[in-house]
Order: C-alpha cells, then sequence, then structure tokens
C-alpha cells in the first residue's frame, strides 16, 4: 500500500477538514501562519467540472501556497474515468495526495451520484478508488466518508473501502440521514478501527466530528483509537486552533479582530483576482474571482462574545471590500 506521506506522520496527528466556501486558500494561508495542523485539504472540487470546458473557474480551488505542505486535493464525481483524469491533473498540479469525498449530503451532488450518494453504490465507489489510483500514480488516494446512509452500515460499507487499499479512510461519525442533528457517534469510529485492524488493513483511520478543541480530539484519540482527527466547524473564527503553544482562550478581541482585517485582505488577494500557482495554471488562468458575501461567513465566527460585536458584526456585513472592513474595525479599536 502506497502511504505516501502519510507514513512521516507522528501519531496521532490533527488535520483540518475539507469545507466548501470555508478552506480556501485564503482561510488556509492564514490558519498555516497561525496555526498549522498536521495535513491541509483543499475544498471539493468536481471532477466532471475539471474535465470539461469549466476547468478553468475550477482551478482557483485547487490553488495553493508551498507554506500548506502536506495537502490533499478533495475531488468529488461519479464517474470513474474522470476520476482517473482528475487524479493525473492532482498529480501535475504538485499536491501531495488526494481524497475522495463519499460523504457529502448536499442534494445537488447527490443527485450527480456522488458524495453520500456513493455509499449506495458500492461497486462504483470500489471503482472509483481503483481508478483514482491509476491516475495519482505514486500520490496517495484517500477516501472521506461517513458511517452509513440511512443507518450505521459500518459493519458492511467499511470493508468495501478497505478492500480497496486506499492509504487514508476519514470517518464521520453520523449517517448522510442524520446530518448534524445528533451528537457524533465516537463509538462506531471506535468500530471501525477495529473492523481495520481485523481485516489486517494498513488504511490509516482519521475520526471526524465535534470537536472543539486539540484536547477534545486527544480525548477522542484514547476513546476510538484512530490515527489522526479532522477537525471542522471548530476552527471557525480560530485559525489558532492547531497551535499547541496557544491557549485560544487567551486571545485578545483586539488580536481577534486584526486577524480578521488580514484573512479579509488575503482573500481579496487571492480569490478577489486569481493568481496562479505555477506555470501549468497560467496557461489556464481564471479571471472569476469569489463573490466577496463568501468572506462574510467567517465575521460571525471572529465577531462575537464582546462588547459592541452585534453592533460591528451588522456594520461589517454591509461591508464591500477589505478597505472597508479595516476602517470600521479600526473605529471600533479606536
Amino acid at each position: 500500500m502506497n502511504l505516501g506521506f502519510w507514513k512521516k506522520l507522528k501519531k496521532p496527528f490533527f488535520v483540518l477538514a475539507p469545507m466548501a466556501d470555508v478552506t480556501d486558500v485564503a482561510f488556509r494561508q492564514i490558519v498555516a501562519k497561525y496555526g498549522k495542523p498536521d495535513v491541509f485539504w483543499t475544498e471539493f472540487v468536481s471532477c466532471d467540472g475539471l474535465c470539461s470546458k469549466g476547468r478553468e473557474v475550477l482551478l482557483r480551488d485547487l490553488n495553493y501556497g508551498e507554506n500548506e505542505r502536506p495537502i490533499v486535493a478533495q475531488i468529488f464525481g461519479a464517474h470513474s474515468e474522470n476520476f482517473y483524469k482528475t487524479a493525473q491533473l492532482v498529480k501535475e498540479l504538485g499536491f501531495d495526495g488526494v481524497d475522495i469525498n463519499m460523504g457529502c449530503p448536499d442534494r445537488s451532488i447527490e443527485k450527480q451520484g456522488a458524495g453520500a450518494s456513493l455509499m449506495k453504490n458500492p461497486e462504483l465507489a470500489q471503482e472509483i478508488i481503483k481508478e483514482t489510483k491509476k491516475g495519482a500514480g505514486d500520490l496517495p488516494v484517500s477516501v472521506k466518508t461517513r458511517i452509513g446512509y440511512n443507518k450505521n452500515e459500518i459493519e458492511t460499507w467499511l470493508p468495501v473501502l478497505l478492500k480497496a487499499e486506499p492509504s487514508v479512510i476519514t470517518i464521520h461519525g453520523r449517517t448522510r440521514k442524520e446530518m448534524s442533528k445528533v451528537p457524533n457517534d465516537w463509538n462506531v469510529i471506535k468500530r471501525a478501527v477495529e473492523i481495520r485492524n481485523e481485516m489486517k488493513s494498513q488504511t490509516l483511520i482519521i475520526g471526524n466530528g465535534d470537536i472543539n478543541n486539540l484536547t477534545e480530539a486527544e480525548e477522542a484519540v484514547k476513546q476510538s483509537g484512530v490515527d489522526g482527527v479532522m477537525i471542522g466547524r471548530g476552527i471557525f473564527g480560530n485559525p489558532w486552533f492547531f497551535n499547541k503553544e496557544i491557549n485560544t482562550s487567551d486571545i485578545s478581541t483586539a488580536d481577534k479582530l486584526r486577524v480578521l482585517i488580514e484573512h479579509t485582505k488575503v482573500f481579496e488577494e487571492k480569490l478577489g483576482g486569481i493568481k496562479p500557482r505555477s506555470e501549468f495554471l497560467q496557461t489556464q488562468k481564471s479571471t472569476t474571482g469569489k463573490n466577496f458575501a463568501i468572506m462574510k461567513k467567517h465575521y460571525k465566527a471572529y465577531v462575537t462574545g464582546f462588547d459592541g460585536a452585534k453592533e460591528l458584526r451588522i456594520k461589517l456585513m454591509e461591508a464591500q471590500n477589505a478597505t472597508e472592513v479595516e476602517n470600521l474595525v479600526n473605529d471600533y479599536l479606536g
């Protein structure tokens, strides 16, 4: 089995989850500066899109900096031939690994037969892993999934994936039906580790769900025996999350707001007008930026828990660019 960079990581490792319109290159740059995880993931990107004329626009989501390594590109789709082609592209772009999304519950994704719907099509899931590995060459191929579709199916679903021998499987401890309406089930994730061990598989298991700080992450490792933990929503408004030298509760409001300004400026620089990261991208340059409103979903997380937070947040939601945001924050700070 090709574990690639994964075999060099000290266990347990702590990684940042792929989240659409959240973990873009701008946010990853801020996290890399203030509290770098052991591994970064990109937002997920459509294989079908990357194999079409729409590639130019989607390449912005595969932009990254050298300070983000190791970084894994996450892709989704339902056509194994496009996974093969996309894995080749991911390798050409210099990523450290490629990850297949088999857990997204978004209806528009599922209508394509992708994301969580692949849990209902085990043969296709295995074929996709096989073709992705073929296209990825020496890059490790991983899978992110859930414990089942309508009910806990870890006893049948996990062996299907393990037989295809991905390097890593990240398991979110809820079914697709449960979404985020119930607590994450770390006992089922523990059972996943046991199944892996019973099958004498070398695939690494990452647990994911409801982790709010590194102490909780370490407890989850002790409880379940996973090799690593993936953090998603817990990092909102807290780019210091992975920094073991900082107690995030000690970070001042002023420091948080200064990082908010910095984050906004990086967003405008990196995604307001796309700048390519390689000669390959320069030949396929996209001029399509992201809507500034995407940045605003971070403001609610940064601007909370202090006097005047609500009023400042309302003003920030009306801002149109980084300059306006900076002026509003500086006015607040006096």
